[in-house]
């Protein structure tokens, strides 16, 4: 269902494009590659020179490579398109200090904490911000049982991961009461 159709007339200025790929590695682990593309529609001067129409003022990545119990394994961000040339992109070492955090557990504070402010890149740093989501989603069905309830026999002892995770599926809701009636409260 799209967006209620505008009322008033409006002209395209910013397209921000966020996109995060998982991959399941041979050796067990996963590889979140996430990117980010700010352009503008217009030539734009920056401090750095006019960036044309279409080009890419950011062009950010950052690939996490987790277990799958969403620990950080390894880490690595690129800055291919940034306003500062020779300053933003110089950042991309520091999100090693992703390493060791765990996805489910504290991970925004935890990357707040080393990569706010000065600390980071504004944009790949709220980029990282998304990826716990991005990674549950990768993981639903092949590393987290999410079982469709329609087949949830008493065989299985543990609630389906996203039970309570979400309005649509707390535990005292319809949805939960419709699909997984064994868990309902």
């Amino acid at each position: 269902m799209p967006l209620s159709p505008p009322t008033i007339r409006r002209a395209l200025k910013h397209t921000r494009t966020i996109t995060i790929q998982a991959f399941a590695r041979d050796d067990g682990l996963w590889d979140l590659d996430a990117q980010i593309i700010d352009c503008k529609t217009r030539d734009i001067a920056l401090a750095s020179g006019v960036r044309p129409n279409g080009s890419a003022i950011h062009d950010l990545s950052l690939r996490i490579t987790i277990d799958t119990n969403l620990n950080i394994i390894d880490a690595d961000a690129i800055s291919d398109a940034v306003p500062y040339p020779g300053f933003c992109n110089t950042i991309g070492p520091e999100y090693k200090k992703l390493i060791g955090l765990n996805l489910m557990q504290q991970f925004r504070q935890g990357v707040k904490q080393r990569l706010s402010g000065i600390n980071g890149c504004t944009h790949i740093t709220e980029l990282a911000q998304i990826l716990p989501t991005a990674a549950v989603q990768a993981f639903a069905g092949d590393v987290l049982n999410t079982r469709d309830g329609a087949n949830d026999d008493a065989q299985h002892t543990q609630q389906p991961f996203q039970l309570n995770r979400c309005h649509a599926l707390r535990l005292d809701g319809s949805a939960v009461v419709q699909y997984y009636p064994r868990w309902a409260i």
